[in-house]
């Protein structure tokens, strides 16, 4: 069989093209299982837990014998009460068990039996069915580590609470009360600390029934090189005369190794630019335009990731103007592990700490966001609407004429924002100029902001349009010697893209200021600044 990249569902390596998850098994091994931990892998949806999971299932067999089950497979009516939960929990660990022969030698008959015959009892409690899997645990000739996947779907039930509460008490006292060596709970949701609806009258509380939950810090996004080394094992196979270090390279600087995101990338460079033009071989295919080309695909789809994280956004209007803020006012939000948006947007898997501050965990989710949020006010917005009329003057030749697009837009800035206040366009100036921008290159560019550069002074907005690309610094004007940094600052970035010519819009609000055009050289580079 010819593998092929897989964004749908669990990965197979003697299926699908993937990332060798070899390193972090053998660390999840050591560092967790091997010492008896308990623990959450809490990552945001299509982050590859289950593909992780049934690796770490195969990885453990030698040592252990692995309970896998997935919540995912149990009904509303499975948490109806006490005796519905522990039959179905114990008919889960008979089916597991029973279909695999190996652990047949392995567990001790008489207390599988036992444990298993539990589910027909009418008077099963949740204390009964942890004794008999305390004794299943006891006898074995293995430790027996416990894992349940898409855990999060049963966390709104008083059933799984008692589930968890009765985990942990057996967990501190394992000593006197055996019971599963290493326990491993995956999901979306931090179930470490609880907040579940637990009452007919709909109010709610935080419970902490599972407190003894280890830290979870494994990295499982994938490296620019861990996706080289998947590239490598698809060049020897289709032999297409990519760069593979190349390649990787930008795949990880548009997806920061999101795992969906990089298998969904190549999956559309393999199999829907093979007849796209002027990507019509597979050696102009397996290049950075070519990733850009995936990425714009990717963009304008709809995808189950791109619909939760619209969900979200509309369930938590908090979760939305944290977003916002950071994307359109250059805000530095200091990281705040008791801020409770803060939380949710890092276990959603949106922003991502680094250091001090969170940022959008990558460039794809950036630009979706932009996209999400530009596109409520673009058909209100004037700006938006002088773009649309002025579209068909900016390509040439199938080229972006990003001098004119500036030119136009100071023109039109000048003439509708021109006597607002200089709050209002250090708030609104960078929003104005994406909502000019995105109806002209929409289609068929890219763009994407450069966030190790955008603070509340600058931003770096990069566009792709044809396979090539054009950086505009935007820039909040404070005096000359902050104007030459900012051209300065544009060279460096101009020289890490090698171009030759670089664009600087700067906001002015002095009143005595000249909006217009002027082109400068600085350091042999060419700078085109339009002035608003």
């Amino acid at each position: 069989m010819t593998r092929y990249f897989n964004t749908e569902g669990i990965c197979s390596p003697k299926k699908h093209y993937m990332v060798c998850l070899n390193d972090r098994l053998k660390l999840i091994k050591e560092k967790y299982v091997d010492r008896g931990k308990y623990f959450v892998i809490n990552r945001g949806r299509q982050y590859g837990k289950t593909t992780m999971l049934r690796a770490l299932a195969e990885y453990l067999r030698d040592d252990y014998v692995v309970i896998s089950l997935d919540f995912q497979m149990l009904s509303t009516a499975n948490f109806a009460d006490e005796r519905v939960f522990a039959a179905k929990f114990t008919g889960l660990i008979q089916r597991t068990l029973s279909r695999d022969s190996e652990w047949r030698d392995v567990i001790d008959r008489k207390a599988f039996e036992k444990l298993t015959a539990m589910k027909e009892e009418e008077d099963l409690t949740m204390d009964v069915m942890f004794e008999g899997c305390s004794e299943m645990c006891e006898t074995s000739k293995k430790p027996v580590v416990l894992m349940i996947d898409e855990v999060d779907s049963a966390s709104n039930y008083q059933v799984f609470i008692d589930f968890l509460a009765m985990l942990r008490g057996y967990y501190l006292s394992r000593e006197y009360n055996p019971i599963f060596h290493s326990v491993i709970l995956a999901g979306v949701y931090d179930i470490k600390n609880l907040k579940s609806k637990i009452r007919p009258d709909s109010e709610h509380q935080y419970n902490s029934p599972w407190n003894i939950a280890a830290d979870f810090d494994v990295v499982m996004s994938f490296s620019a090189g861990q996706i080289r080394d998947m590239l490598t094992e698809y060049e020897t196979d289709r032999h297409t005369g990519m760069d593979t270090e190349a390649v990787a390279k930008t795949i990880y600087q548009y997806t920061s190794g999101y795992p969906y995101l990089v298998s969904a990338v190549c999956k559309i460079m393999d199999e829907k630019l093979t007849v796209s033009d002027p990507l019509s071989d597979c050696k102009s295919i397996w290049t950075a335009q070519g990733v850009e080309e995936a990425v714009r695909i990717i963009l304008s789809s709809r995808t189950t990731l791109f619909d939760s994280m619209i969900k979200h956004i509309n369930e938590y209007p908090e979760l939305k103007k944290l977003l916002h803020l950071m994307l359109f006012q250059g805000e530095q939000v200091a990281y705040n592990a008791d801020n409770r948006i803060i939380d949710l947007a890092q276990m959603f898997g949106y922003v991502k700490r680094n250091g001090t501050y969170i940022h959008v965990a990558n460039r794809v989710f950036e630009t979706r966001l932009y996209n999400l949020f530009l596109s409520e006010e673009e058909f209100s917005n004037a700006m938006s609407t002088m773009a649309r009329q002025d579209k068909n003057q900016f390509v040439l030749d199938g080229r972006l004429h990003m001098e004119l697009v500036l030119e136009k837009f100071v023109k039109h800035f000048t003439d509708i924002y021109g006597e607002n206040d200089e709050k209002f366009l250090e708030d609104q100036g960078r929003k104005l100029f994406l909502l000019y921008l995105r109806p002209i290159i929409n289609g068929t560019g890219n763009y994407y902001i450069e966030s190790q550069t955008r603070d509340a002074g600058r931003t770096d907005v990069i566009v792709d349009y044809a396979g090539e690309q054009s950086v505009i610094e935007l820039k909040i004007w404070r005096g000359n010697e902050y104007r030459e940094r900012g051209e300065e600052q544009l060279v460096g970035y101009l020289d890490y893209f090698h171009l030759e010519k670089g664009y600087l819009l700067s906001f002015n609000f002095n009143k005595k200021k000249k909006p217009g055009m002027r082109t400068i050289t600085v350091n042999g580079k060419v700078i085109v600044e339009a002035v608003v």
